[in-house]
């Protein structure tokens, strides 16, 4: 990881942690025209933006989707800094990504929209809340 100045590094976490918040617009936004695939992708994306910036905030590096669902099990599951139903909801949403991407007649509707869209946000709303823990130390 390049090494980068804490402001920087603190305006680097803003913007994607306001990049999570746009995404979940997005997936919002699909959903409300009928692309559940294209929503449920945002979703995932969405929350992939601010486990980044949970990454950032704990210089923890992790430069793929795979490395990063990892280190949020091992770094903040495992050793209790994050409920396990977040961990599994990123994994649901890591997984539906994946299938969704890249295998054949995989389609989401909108009672699998429905069933995570809160969770997408709940989860985006505690990283949020432990990079400002993080920060107030």
């Amino acid at each position: 990881m390049t090494q980068i100045d804490k402001g920087s590094t603190n305006d680097l976490i803003d913007y994607r942690l306001q990049r999570a918040k746009e995404t979940l617009k997005e997936a919002d936004y699909n959903a409300a025209g009928g692309y559940f695939n294209a929503a449920v992708n945002r979703l995932y994306y969405s929350c992939y933006y601010a486990a980044s910036a949970l990454m950032l905030a704990n210089s923890i590096e992790a430069s793929t989707h795979k490395g990063i669902k990892t280190m949020i099990g091992l770094q903040f599951v495992k050793t209790g800094k994050l409920d396990a139903r977040f961990g599994r909801i990123y994994q649901q949403l890591f997984e539906n990504r994946q299938s969704g991407d890249y295998e054949d007649f995989v389609y989401c509707d909108l009672e699998l929209f429905n069933e995570l869209r809160p969770q997408a946000e709940a989860f985006i709303d505690r990283l949020a809340a432990m990079i400002t823990e993080y920060r107030e130390l």
